[in-house]
């Protein structure tokens, strides 16, 4: 389980520079944070139980940020 935290660094990582040469310096700097925290995270050997936890809690936080960005910070599209 720690070796997909790792892979999923190496994604992030991946996104993050073809954001970073489409002029989405925001964006790819969140997924380098990200792959930074992922890397960082597959390397402590934690448990299964724990890995899927943190897991859980990384996806529910990214839903309820996704959420309110779309909701309250974009504007209406007509």
């Amino acid at each position: 389980m720690a070796r997909m935290y790792r892979v999923l660094g190496f994604w992030c990582l991946v996104i993050g520079l073809m954001a970073f040469a489409g002029h989405m310096t925001e964006f790819a700097l969140l997924f380098f944070a990200q792959a930074v925290a992922f890397v960082f995270l597959g390397y402590l050997n934690f448990s299964e139980r724990t890995y899927i936890t943190m897991f859980w809690g990384y996806m529910v936080i990214s839903f309820v940020g996704f959420t309110y960005w779309s909701v309250f910070k974009m504007d209406l599209p007509f």
